[in-house]
């Protein structure tokens, strides 16, 4: 069963063994969430007040000085219930994907609405805003037709992304890459790299 409520955010709980962990970063990230939008998410918490899923969330509205927060007694549960609970909550969300050409859509239509992305809490801004000046770099190419050039999509874990990013930048700064082939720096770099991974085992 459950019942939603407004709690005083002094009375809350936190698990003392909550494994998840949450950064100075993501607080900012979470508290900027809800100054822009509100409260939108309620926390879950015990007949005691203790709380189950949203810790992070606690944080961002101590930071935010709020007094009160809405949240879901979900009561019932037993003991074993509440940990698997504290856990999943967390790790059932990360599980899912996304749609990268429709998220790029949708961050360019906001980036257009000149809505602060930083709100959204993405870490692959870059690769997901659209860049006219790289627009102004690319040659025109007529409606329909998408050679010579491609346009290659990838879902990258964060650590991934961080070393991607890394090499694009040092190969960018290798004489090898600029071969002309492409006004794209990024495109050169990724090029680069791989022609020499093949070279080094083929």
């Amino acid at each position: 069963m459950y019942q939603y409520t407004i709690k005083p955010i002094g009375d809350l709980i936190p698990y003392v063994n909550n494994s998840r962990t949450h950064d100075e970063e993501q607080v900012t990230q979470l508290a900027s969430s809800m100054k822009e939008f509100g409260f939108t998410n309620p926390v879950l918490i015990d007949e005691q007040d203790g709380l189950i899923a949203g810790h992070g969330r606690v944080l961002a509205a101590k930071r935010l000085g709020l007094e009160e927060i809405p949240a879901i007694i979900v009561d019932g549960l037993t003991e074993a219930q509440k940990k698997a609970l504290v856990i999943a909550d967390n790790q059932l969300a990360l599980n899912a994907d996304w749609d990268m050409e429709k998220l790029r859509i949708e961050v360019e239509t906001l980036d257009e609405l000149d809505f602060n992305l930083d709100i959204l809490g993405l870490d692959n801004l870059d690769a997901l805003r659209f860049d006219s000046d790289c627009e102004a770099e690319l040659p025109d190419l007529a409606s329909g037709d998408k050679e010579p050039y491609q346009q290659k999509t990838f879902t990258l874990h964060d650590e991934q992304a961080s070393i991607v990013e890394d090499a694009v930048t040092l190969a960018r700064t290798n004489p090898l890459a600029d071969t002309g082939i492409n006004e794209n720096s990024n495109g050169n770099a990724i090029a680069l790299i791989c022609q020499q991974w093949l070279e080094a085992n083929g």
